[in-house]
């Protein structure tokens, strides 16, 4: 039942997104403004389908993990 309910979880998601037992991760390497920007709209994406699906992000858990020496070190939104 689980899997029918979060089997849209990552239509048309740009990036990477792993979907565990109650967690969500989504991955993807930022190197363009453009890729900064398909991350984000994919954050705004997964954001739209919990409020149609009556669901929250603990936002308390959502952390960013930059990786490489020269990252920007984006600032990424989920919701408001």
């Amino acid at each position: 039942m689980f899997n029918i309910f979060i089997g849209d979880l990552d239509n048309g998601k740009d990036c990477t997104l792993g979907k565990f037992a109650d967690d969500t991760n989504q991955g993807g390497v930022v190197d363009t403004p453009e890729t900064y920007a398909a991350i984000q709209r994919d954050h705004d994406r997964l954001v739209k389908w919990a409020d149609r699906n009556l669901m929250k992000f603990n936002k308390g858990k959502c952390k960013v993990l930059h990786l490489c020496r020269n990252n920007l070190k984006h600032q990424y939104t989920l919701g408001n």
